[in-house]
């Protein structure tokens, strides 16, 4: 499945931010640990997009037209 890997990143990163802080004072602070974690794993995601993607996909539908008609409409 696509989603799986992002949402066992995610899972991966709530883990190790939690398990390294040991226990919580309250619950409102480890609902913020998990909250920044997942901040900070949207940034990753947004840095691995594909950069000048419009750019690219002309330049790919002119190169791999036969391809890429399969693919579009």
């Amino acid at each position: 499945i696509y989603t799986t890997n992002p949402i066992e990143s995610l899972n991966a990163t709530i883990k190790r931010k939690t398990k390294s802080k040991g226990s919580f004072p309250t619950e409102a602070s480890a609902f913020k640990v998990m909250y920044l974690a997942t901040q900070e794993q949207q940034e990753k995601w947004n840095m691995s997009s594909i950069r000048s993607w419009f750019e690219i996909y002309p330049q790919l539908c002119i190169f791999f037209s036969e391809i890429m008609s399969k693919y579009t409409k």
